[in-house]
């Protein structure tokens, strides 16, 4: 049969493509497409090659891994190849991989193999030739022939051990794995780089290779790098396990870091049962992979079945449904949140990726299009992982026609027609403030704005907040387009007839709504707090501002400088919570709501802690004066022992001043000829009098019983809980006194684990903290509530 031209040059097509992504990825570290690209490109070249053997060539890419590295480190040549492996993208090439094996070792129907499995990481392959159990060189997989040498970069990662461990290592010994970035490094270091206006890195992997191949060590000893090894190389002078699991395992014990996801699984069901269930996990790590890496675990199978050109033919990679996809960028729409926030969300024309059909993605604001550089038209890169919004992470500029359009932000609320504003971030210090643009834009409109309402109420109404049941989105969405609550007091001037008006109401239903909503005028503070939507104001920091001012009212009236002195309250949240409780419009949403009855179950006096706390050094300290700090603030106020001589003060005094540098001296002067700042001091004083933390006021003697069982202890929740949610664990901890954190440190006291716990409880067993099981939760909990 005659070579199609078509066919022909199809394949010269493809080989060129799959060499220029070769190149950006293994010279320039720039990949151009996701894995799930280059991988169909690559199947499609692979399957033209069998259908017609001519085609092959040395030169093809099918014939070897990749592109030599570029020249700014010296080459390595590797005495065996660091080849690639095939990939399964389906259970039906997985089963044909298995079945493919059992075939060449002449195994009988039933016969079952054991196969060593573990995550794919991704990341960048590494090899490290260890002599006398000395690490002597570090280099890239490169095209798998020839590699660079990195081991000056691979030295500064702790995870790499200098020296092996033990004894009875090999004379020479090749060990192989992978270097990658945990996600929370990723992060990190892109939170750096945005913030000393540097480009970002595109994913984990993509930062990794960066990394590793800086000129400057120095450079990689500050990146968060991790090294995991999955296999060896050229072993020489010495005797190691026959088996892959006992070979890593043996590795570990000389100090190598191996997966702890790594397991030995029998036959085609147990890779199948492995795969489904690092799948559910696979959100969870710590770290990304795109698979699952089978190995025939015995050593003498391996050599019986050998290599194909490029790949072992008793290893697969199965690969998860792709993550990253390429699609269209359609148009950019704008949507209004509750702080009426602008928002632009991309219209993509749809596509598979991350196992659901994705339209939409997350843009977060302008700054970050421009950072893109996005615009309408574009072909790029989407991105979804697990459960997190779709988001867009690069731009494939050679698609480019010339059609696309600059996203403009629209000048008007895309709802109610108000002006749109840019939003102005202050940074303080120093009695200085320091104004800038901030990133997010917002409809001036407010409540007139019917998606700015629309969203208040949606929160006001949410289980942490005023936990009015039976009132869902789409009835409040209709309340608001029909005029019928134009704010959140509305709710509580509602009628069961109103209710009936709406779709999927009866009289029962409306009348239960009806009895939610009265029944939700005595609310706890905390909940009423978080309910309003004060910026940055989670449901955490309500009950902190709860539990320590104790009252609604002492919360509006607060200064910002006051609020720094609680637990988590930093300047900048302190002006949200002030600036939102002095706005007129909040002010009067606020006694609209309780003039409908709200009343708070448990308000309180300020925490007896809070008590006579604040001595006149530290309120020195808080006034931020120029060159005063803690020893300077105690030497004031040793010296004046109150606030009013302090104030009167002038430069022959302040000289008297025991301690006192002339630059402290030269900053009170400063603040004193400041009329301002003066009325700031004297207001704030007045303020801690009045609210009773003062030095003057006498505290509370301690209640012995007054001490919650949990506090000062942080608690972390992980996994699913059967006999309650985690929010109900929450809640009880809370009310024990517990602080209950995302994340797990050494700091953290006690790890609540159910099943599906996965990075939190591994990063517990590292640290050695004390991990709970849902039953032995509750018996606590029950020691703890009865006490």
């Amino acid at each position: 049969m005659s070579l199609p031209e078509s066919v022909s040059s199809r394949a010269e097509q493809l080989r060129t493509e799959i060499e220029q992504h070769n190149y950006r990825y293994y010279v320039l570290d720039q990949p151009s497409v996701p894995d799930s690209e280059y991988d169909r490109l690559f199947q499609e070249l692979q399957q033209l090659e069998t259908e017609y053997p001519e085609l092959v060539s040395a030169e093809s890419p099918t014939q070897r891994v990749g592109k030599k590295p570029d020249t700014g480190f010296a080459e390595v040549t590797h005495e065996q190849p660091m080849l690639s492996l095939d990939n399964a993208f389906g259970e039906e090439d997985m089963a044909a991989f298995v079945r493919r094996v059992q075939e060449r070792l002449g195994l009988a129907t039933g016969e079952v193999l054991d196969f060593a499995c573990e995550p794919k990481l991704d990341g960048l392959a590494v090899s490290l030739m260890y002599e006398q159990g000395r690490l002597v060189r570090a280099a890239t997989r490169g095209d798998g022939y020839t590699g660079e040498d990195i081991t000056l970069n691979v030295r500064t990662l702790k995870s790499v051990p200098l020296r092996l461990m033990g004894e009875g290592w090999p004379e020479r010994l090749e060990v192989r794995g992978e270097i990658y970035m945990p996600r929370a490094g990723f992060e990190r270091l892109n939170e750096q780089a945005r913030a000393a206006d540097e480009k970002t890195f595109v994913n984990p992997r993509n930062a990794a290779a960066g990394s590793l191949r800086q000129l400057d060590p120095g450079i990689t000893a500050k990146r968060p790098l991790e090294f995991c090894c999955y296999s060896t190389g050229v072993v020489e002078g010495g005797e190691l396990p026959q088996t892959h699991a006992a070979r890593l395992q043996q590795l570990n014990a000389w100090g190598l870091k191996i997966n702890a996801e790594m397991r030995v699984v029998q036959g085609l069901e147990g890779c199948r049962e492995y795969f489904n269930a690092l799948g559910q996990k696979r959100d969870q790590l710590a770290y990304d992979i795109d698979g699952i890496v089978f190995k025939v675990d015995r050593l003498d199978l391996q050599e019986r079945l050998g290599y194909v050109s490029r790949a072992p033919r008793w290893a697969i990679a199965h690969k998860f449904p792709a993550q990253e996809e390429i699609t269209q960028l359609k148009a950019v729409e704008f949507q209004v949140g509750r702080t009426g926030a602008i928002t632009p969300v991309a219209r993509l024309e749809p596509v598979f990726v991350g196992g659901v059909t994705v339209s939409n993605a997350t843009l977060h604001n302008m700054d970050e299009i421009a950072r893109l550089g996005v615009k309408a038209g574009d072909h790029v890169i989407v991105r979804r992982a697990g459960d997190v919004i779709p988001q867009i992470v690069q731009v494939i500029e050679d698609r480019r026609s010339g059609d696309e359009t600059e996203v403009q932000i629209p000048e008007h609320c895309p709802v109610c027609g108000s002006d749109v504003e840019r939003t102005r971030l202050v940074k303080r210090g120093k009695g200085r403030e320091q104004v800038s643009e901030g990133a997010i834009y917002r409809c001036v409109g407010r409540l007139f704005c019917r998606a700015q309402l629309t969203q208040a109420l949606i929160h006001f109404v949410s289980r942490k907040a005023m936990d009015i049941d039976g009132l869902g989105e789409k009835s409040i969405e209709l309340l608001v387009e029909r005029e019928l609550v134009k704010s959140p007091a509305d709710l509580y001037r509602l009628q069961v007839t109103d209710f009936l008006t709406l779709e999927g109401f009866a009289q029962l239903s409306s009348e239960n709504l009806y009895n939610a909503i009265a029944a939700s005028r005595q609310v706890e503070l905390a909940r009423f707090i978080y309910a309003l939507g004060i910026p940055e104001v989670g449901d955490g920091t309500a009950r902190s501002l709860a539990a320590k001012l104790g009252s609604l009212q002492r919360l509006r009236e607060a200064q910002p400088l006051l609020l720094t002195w609680l637990p988590d309250i930093g300047l900048e949240v302190a002006h949200e919570i002030h600036n939102f409780m002095q706005d007129e419009h909040n002010r009067q949403v606020i006694d609209d709501l309780l003039a409908q009855g709200i009343e708070f179950k448990g308000e309180a006096d300020i925490a007896p802690e809070l008590q006579g706390s604040i001595s006149l050094d530290m309120l020195i300290q808080r006034l931020d004066i120029p060159g005063v700090a803690k020893t300077g603030a105690q030497a004031l106020a040793k010296y004046f022992s109150t606030l009013e001589p302090l104030l009167a003060a002038d430069e022959s005094v302040l000289v008297e001043v025991p301690k006192l540098s002339k630059k402290a001296r030269d900053g009170v002067m400063s603040c004193l000829r400041q009329p301002e700042w003066v009325a700031t001091a004297r207001a704030l004083e007045a303020q801690l009098l009045a609210f009773g933390l003062h030095w003057s006021c006498e505290p509370e003697a301690p209640a012995a019983a007054s001490q919650q069982p949990l506090q000062g202890q942080t608690w972390v929740l992980t996994g699913t809980l059967e006999q309650m949610t985690r929010d109900q664990a929450k809640e009880r901890l809370l009310a024990l006194g517990a602080k209950v954190s995302g994340s797990v440190s050494s700091k953290t006291h006690t790890v609540v684990a159910g099943p599906g716990a996965g990075s939190k409880l591994a990063k517990a067993e590292q640290l050695g903290v004390p991990v709970l099981d849902e039953a032995a939760f509750l018996v606590r909990l029950a020691e703890l509530e009865s006490a």
